[in-house]
């Protein structure tokens, strides 16, 4: 009797309860004794190049994200959710390596190898986890990662791959306001345009389907839905195009016709969709039809949002939206994600369903990818050392906990970054230079303090943490700092 009631207790010790309708257990073997039925569905939703300012509820008025913003008022926004880089020009990649591996940048990348000669998958990513402790897992969209989706998933369809095939007057421009010749409407261009649908269309359609049929069992689901919008080509219906009037878009901070360092990007393909120099035409045009593909987005996201909840799912499903990179479509005169300033690697992070705080926001230093051992936690599966990224439920418990002093970039061997204490520090090793923001005086990055005296004392605490995280990541670029 005695023993029976101490091993009671046990249990219940290692049992966390994390809302109305989910249990979440310790880092122990205990999960596997979760019934499946009290799990909590878990909806995973993901733009691509979606930067963490272009949307209504991060505070941009100029932007219309009516879905996104209701979504937002029943969340706890993370406002500083970071992506820490990338290996090579297609940042995605590592993005998503990182996200379904669980693991920080250069140990993806190892993993991201092995995925792409072995095959027989390791049985140890991010869905198969979840897929172990009972959940039915789904895909729809935008993959780009080496193992077989039909490895990972039970269930998918509509596989795509990096991005919608190019068309060639998608580049260097516009070059004046004469300049007709791409139309984001035009379906011909193919592109998004597949068989007179959008890509954005029929990632939703595919995932209102699915929860149709998830209604009707009982046992718990992942659905991980990835959108490639709003990844270039920026095509969009001709009345969203509408909304946002070239002439009357705002220009972002700083505007330069030219970033003022060679710090290896110039000709990636990203910063070939605009002319050289950048103007303010070009510019606004870019920025318009960024924004009519986003606001287009966030429509089919309303759709997925409310079948889940005319199908009575949204009061037992966890709901994460976010995306995998951001994008500067402008900022300090570039226009790609291939590089370590705030709009490139920060994007939005929206967490939702029972439990979570409603209408928060959170400015802990976190990485995006936290929510895949956060998502483990809520399912009930165990968070192994194989895992790098932490949990954001401690940050959900208490808003002013922190999970990391420090947040790492990396972009190739070509650039390095640390942002600690709303002060970044970004290092050019190939160039031997660097650059310094105050970002709570200064948070668009405009005047560069690296050689300002009142900073220098700040300058190397940040060049010395620096160096500890290269440690921590493996990371064995040389960095030198005057």
């Amino acid at each position: 009797m005695i023993f029976a009631c101490v091993r009671a207790l046990f249990i219940l010790a290692a049992v966390d309860f994390a809302g109305d309708n989910s249990w979440v257990i310790g880092r122990t073997q205990l999960e596997r004794t979760i019934p499946s039925a009290r799990k909590p569905n878990i909806l995973f939703i993901f733009a691509d190049d979606l930067a963490f300012d272009c949307t209504g509820f991060s505070g941009n008025a100029e932007i219309q994200t009516p879905n996104l913003d209701r979504l937002a008022r029943r969340s706890t926004h993370f406002t500083h959710a970071y992506n820490m880089g990338g290996w090579n020009g297609a940042v995605c990649i590592a993005s998503r390596a990182m996200l379904n591996t669980g693991q920080f940048l250069w140990r993806a990348q190892a993993s991201e190898s092995r995925l792409q000669t072995d095959f027989v998958s390791p049985r140890r990513l991010w869905a198969q986890r979840l897929a172990a402790v009972g959940y039915e897992t789904y895909f729809t969209g935008k993959w780009h990662v080496a193992a077989k989706v039909e490895d990972v998933f039970s269930t998918n369809s509509n596989i795509r791959g990096g991005m919608p095939k190019d068309h060639p007057t998608g580049y260097h421009r516009p070059q004046s306001t004469t300049d007709k010749d791409w139309l984001p409407w035009d379906t011909t261009r193919g592109g998004y345009w597949e068989g007179g649908r959008h890509w954005s269309t029929v990632v939703a359609d595919d995932a209102t389907g699915f929860l149709e049929t998830a209604a009707k069992s009982e046992q718990p689901f992942f659905m991980y839905v990835a959108f490639n919008a709003p990844h270039d080509p920026r095509q969009a219906p001709q009345e969203f195009v509408a909304m946002y009037p070239v002439e009357k878009m705002h220009l972002p901070e700083p505007f330069y016709p030219e970033y003022p360092l060679a710090i290896g990007v110039r000709d990636i393909r990203d910063e070939l969709l605009a002319p050289y120099p950048r103007t303010p035409l070009n510019v606004r045009a870019n920025r318009a039809e960024y924004y009519a593909l986003i606001s287009h987005l966030d429509q089919e996201i309303g759709r997925v949002l409310q079948r889940l909840d005319k199908l009575r799912l949204t009061e037992n499903t966890m709901i994460v939206f976010t995306a995998d990179h951001g994008l500067a479509i402008g900022h300090h005169g570039l226009m790609g994600k291939q590089n370590l300033h705030d709009p490139s690697v920060r994007v939005p992070l929206l967490l939702a369903g029972p439990g979570i705080r409603e209408n928060q926001r959170n400015s802990a230093p976190v990485y995006y990818q936290d929510l895949v051992p956060t998502t483990l936690e809520w399912a009930g599966a165990v968070v192994d050392q194989e895992i790098d990224f932490k949990s954001l439920r401690p940050l959900l418990l208490d808003p002013a906990d922190r999970s990391y002093r420090a947040i790492y970039g990396a972009y190739t061997d070509t650039q390095r970054a640390v942002t600690m204490d709303q002060t970044k520090l970004i290092m050019y090793p190939k160039i031997n230079q660097s650059q310094l923001f105050d970002l709570k005086l200064d948070p668009w990055e405009t005047t560069d303090l690296s050689s300002d005296p009142a900073y220098a004392k700040r300058r190397q605490r940040l060049f010395r943490e620096l160096q500890k995280l290269q440690i921590q990541m493996g990371d064995n670029v040389a960095l030198t700092i005057d």
